[in-house]
């Protein structure tokens, strides 16, 4: 069964798709195993969060259209919408949590950092130390899933934990993330976006809500992201357009709709613009 996104189109598949193959559970959270190779081909999203512990494995996953190696001892986060596929080779050996979202928000303040910080980095890499204690963690939650009597706010307590690790290891990789925290401008400034890029794709919109000059945030993006103003928002447009792409039957027409660009013939153009190549190609490729 698969239900859809609040476009009406894009196909996710729920949580009770991996039910059957599940270790431990209950209705708002699974526990699996990752043992061996594994091939997901067809990119899709869920509308849950999935967390994965890497123990010792080999492979690649590609969360967004970006291609991460798989490794020993690393952590892989998956928010609800993100479009990904993995080829994992033999021998490999992880764990997985699947989490509905109401549940999720019972921890989620102990992700210490914004969310699009672990959704731009969502693959970290583990100290020894840190992965026993998540692996600690999984197996608790495993085991309180399977008792008769488990009780949630154990299990709420375990993944605040995790949420914990997990952000401690990752300030190490979000080199974007004193950016964002010596420019509250610009951290509302990346908010913005993923709220209107569908409508607004001009600076001036945005220099408004922030109460600066479109001349000026352009300067800060530049100064500190190394990239203007301008560029943000196409960028988001352009995961965006690759996903809807990717993961729905929808005409490139009823894509440039969606995405606010008055006809087919201009999401084309800015589509070659920023990748190269044509929707078509990238459908078909």
């Amino acid at each position: 069964m698969k239900i859809y996104d609040d476009t009406g189109y894009i196909p996710v598949l729920g949580i009770q798709e991996f039910r059957k193959g599940q270790l431990a559970g209950r209705e708002d959270l699974l526990f699996n195993e990752l043992h061996g190779e594994r091939h997901i081909d067809k990119p899709h999203k869920h509308d849950f969060f999935i967390i994965n512990l890497f123990e010792s494995a080999k492979g690649v996953h590609n969360i967004d259209f970006h291609d991460y190696p798989i490794g020993n001892k690393q952590v892989h986060v998956l928010f609800p919408g993100q479009v990904h596929t993995w080829s994992i080779k033999p021998n490999t050996t992880g764990y997985q949590l699947m989490i509905q979202q109401h549940f999720f928000e019972r921890f989620a303040p102990f992700f210490r950092f914004s969310f699009s910080n672990y959704m731009n980095h969502p693959v970290i890499p583990l100290t020894n130390d840190s992965f026993q204690l998540l692996k600690y963690e999984f197996d608790a939650i495993k085991d309180e899933l399977g008792a008769a009597n488990s009780v949630q706010e154990v299990i709420s307590a375990r993944a605040a934990v995790i949420a914990a690790i997990v952000s401690k290891e990752a300030e190490n990789i979000f080199t974007d993330l004193k950016v964002f925290q010596s420019n509250p401008r610009l951290a509302t400034f990346n908010m913005l976006i993923n709220k209107f890029y569908k409508q607004e794709k001009l600076v001036g919109f945005y220099a408004a809500k922030l109460h600066i000059s479109a001349n000026y945030l352009n300067i800060l993006c530049k100064n500190h992201l190394h990239v203007s103003a301008t560029k943000l928002i196409q960028q988001r447009v352009l995961l965006e357009a690759k996903r809807l792409l990717q993961t729905t039957d929808l005409s490139i027409k009823e894509i440039a709709f969606e995405l606010g660009f008055v006809d087919h013939a201009y999401f084309s153009n800015f589509f070659k613009a920023q990748s190269g190549i044509t929707p078509t190609q990238f459908r078909e490729g």
